[in-house]
């Protein structure tokens, strides 16, 4: 999924200082899972911005609703009929979400709530740390189901780098080497000789190097 983490409340509130009345709008998705913008975030987010406002002086009307996904153009119609009576949107979704609001109503004005963090999952309750880089071509099955290009710090495919010691990478104690972590997995069943193949050079066009990317199935489209 995708992982969030919600801007400073004081970064918020430069955003829309000049605004009397806006619309604060959560995503269903990835964002409620990570406990950063669905509903209850919200309504978090919307008292603390109310309260703030009001001990500067300047109460301000901020209304709240929560769509399934803000990234899939059909939920956004949810919002069709009351978008333009704001001064500005607030969005709690990942980066897509505000992107898309703002290519469905050209005219509004949009700001995003939160910032995206990575792809990844929970390691344990309020931990999430990343596990895929989105490199267009996953690859991992030869690395026995570990990406060392969203986990090794270097995204070195070849074997560990000489900065790694006792299986903790060199940027931080806090990181594993993943390439530690592969290597004796290996050693453990036996199958170190799969990391002496000599691989070709990985196609990074299909990573985010080749520019934006688009993904296509025809047998969904109308």
């Amino acid at each position: 999924m995708i992982v969030a983490d919600r801007k400073p409340l004081e970064e918020i509130l430069e955003m829309i200082k000049d605004y009397e009345k806006v619309l604060l709008v959560g995503c269903k998705g990835c964002v409620t899972v990570c406990n950063v913008g669905g509903r209850k975030e919200v309504e978090v987010l919307g008292a603390a911005l109310r309260i703030a406002r009001k001990k500067e002086g300047r109460p301000i009307t901020l209304d709240e609703t929560t769509i399934e996904r803000q990234c899939d153009p059909e939920y956004l119609e949810q919002i069709r009929d009351i978008h333009d009576q704001y001064d500005g949107i607030l969005s709690m979704a990942c980066g897509v979400g505000p992107q898309f609001l703002s290519e469905a109503y050209p005219n509004q004005k949009f700001y995003p709530t939160i910032n995206t963090k990575f792809m990844g999952g929970a390691t344990e309750h309020g931990v999430w740390e990343e596990r895929c880089a989105g490199c267009g071509t996953c690859l991992i099955h030869k690395y026995d189901g570990l990406c060392p290009i969203a986990r090794c710090s270097k995204s070195i495919m070849h074997g560990p780098c000489g900065g790694s010691a006792k299986g903790q990478c060199e940027v931080s104690d806090d990181i594993e080497c993943i390439w530690d972590t592969i290597v004796r997995k290996k050693m453990e069943q036996g199958r170190l000789e799969d990391l002496r193949i000599i691989r070709e050079n990985k196609d990074w066009r299909t990573a985010r190097d080749g520019g934006p990317r688009k993904s296509i199935r025809e047998e969904l489209k109308k």
